[in-house]
């Protein structure tokens, strides 16, 4: 399955041309925040767009209808967090499922029947495994929850616009600049169809950083100089490699270690951090360097990717971000972020003046920002209310992707230059006897792992 297309470039301003709106106060700020990040990102940016429409009848119209028939792609425990928030929904209901792995699927259903019961209705021929089965999951459903690891986001999301069906889809949304391209072509194709998207980053959704937001566009601690942001902590799961397993099986079993299906942990993750810098930064950063490696995750069940990356961020208009993610056990760990302002600093739900002293607390507690995503999600498809978070979702998964080519090059790489970087890592195809890129080497035992000085990402 060929991943890499033929693309012309546009003007991202030309992507946007609408303001979402919303009925509470709260959405009203979180929406105009969106559309402001969205529009800074489409004027100073360069975007592939190249999308195929279908007839107005090919478009999910939910109008009239009781139900709103989701399928999902990916269902691994992401994805049963994701489905069992939108089963939560009123009207919501599951009538397919897809993964590449028939034991996910099956798992899947087993996890969530008891308890949503008649609001699962997957029999076993809408039980879809291997490479293409989201295509076939997809034309049974109105919306779609992609949860795949994200190096299969592009092309999947691609597809579901074009059957013109809403979206849910987790963060990142690529693991490499063509990746991107294809996702912001994507997003202009369902402006057009005004079909609904939702990510996964799921701050942008959660009370203690709107109301945050808020108070800091409002001037509470003074013009916004920076950032710092954390993702630190011991790590992940590791799943050991079976006999019988292909090379492709195997990495596929054990994503998060290989970039082409993960994009590093400094883009699975530290996305998260990255993107409330993004927000409150007002844009995405112009340059990155930074530097990294690995120094305890080193095995060969580690795959190819590093365990610390620490990037500078450099914004239009001088501010800057800092930002730190790792994955080493018996560290400091902190997962947050700290906004940087003339008078004073911004966190999750409080504000501190430059001496400590809290000058605003926020004094309610957030929903769960998970479930409010897919609230707002079917909210926006049953009333027809325009929503799309794939361009700021693109806008912060590119910057997590410069920081790790700037940590895996060891250079100062400016935005154009790395949104446009024709260097692919996914695959030719997609087949369990396929090359998926990276290969052990066979005296070490080791994946080659980046060289900064050496490596080349543009």
């Amino acid at each position: 399955m060929q991943l890499r297309c033929s693309l012309a470039v546009t003007s991202y301003e030309s992507l946007l041309s609408r303001r979402v709106l919303d009925d509470t106060k709260q959405y009203n700020i979180m929406e105009d925040s969106i559309q402001s990040d969205r529009r800074k990102f489409l004027k100073t940016s360069g975007v592939a767009a190249a999308a195929t429409s279908l007839p107005a009848a090919a478009y999910a119209q939910v109008e009239g209808k009781s139900e709103i028939k989701v399928a999902l792609v990916g269902c691994g425990g992401r994805g049963t967090g994701a489905v069992s928030q939108t089963l939560n929904v009123e009207g919501a209901k599951l009538v397919a499922v897809a993964d590449a792995f028939p034991d996910k699927t099956q798992g899947v259903i087993n996890n969530i029947k008891g308890r949503f019961k008649e609001k699962v209705d997957v029999p076993a021929e809408r039980m879809f495994h291997g490479f293409d089965a989201y295509k076939k999951a997809i034309e049974f459903a109105d919306m779609v929850i992609l949860t795949t690891p994200p190096g299969f986001r592009p092309e999947m999301f691609e597809y579901a616009v074009s059957r013109g069906k809403h979206v849910f889809m987790e963060k990142p949304i690529a693991t490499d600049a063509a990746g991107i391209r294809r996702v912001l072509a994507a997003a202009k194709e369902a402006d057009a169809k005004k079909l609904k998207v939702v990510c996964g980053l799921q701050r942008r959704y959660q009370k203690s950083y709107t109301a945050t937001h808020q108070e800091v566009m409002e001037g509470r601690i003074g013009k916004v100089l920076g950032s710092q942001v954390y993702w630190n902590g011991g790590g992940v799961w590791v799943r050991p490699r079976k006999k019988e397993q292909s090379e492709m099986e195997y990495q596929m079993r054990n994503w998060y270690y290989f970039n082409w299906l993960c994009g590093d942990h400094i883009c699975e993750q530290h996305v998260h951090n990255i993107d409330v810098a993004n927000w409150f930064m007002g844009g995405h950063p112009t340059v990155a360097q930074g530097m990294g490696g690995r120094q305890q995750r080193i095995g060969p069940d580690f795959g190819e990717i590093f365990d610390h990356h620490f990037v500078e961020l450099q914004y239009e208009g001088g501010g800057y971000t800092n930002s730190q993610c790792r994955h080493q056990r018996g560290c400091m760990n902190r997962v947050t972020e700290v906004i940087i302002g003339e008078k004073g600093r911004a966190y999750p739900g409080r504000i501190t003046d430059n001496d400590g002293k809290i000058i605003w607390k926020l004094n309610e507690k957030s929903k769960n920002p998970y479930q409010v995503e897919h609230d707002e999600l079917h909210r926006h498809i049953r009333e027809d209310k325009p929503i799309n978070n794939a361009y700021y979702t693109a806008e912060s998964t590119m910057t997590s992707i410069i920081g790790r080519m700037a940590t895996y090059s060891g250079k100062e790489l400016k935005w154009e230059e790395a949104l446009n970087s024709e260097i692919s890592i996914m695959p030719k195809n997609y087949a369990w006897d396929a090359d998926p890129g990276p290969k052990m080497d066979p005296e070490t035992g080791l994946y080659p792992c980046p060289e900064p000085g050496v490596t080349k990402v543009i």
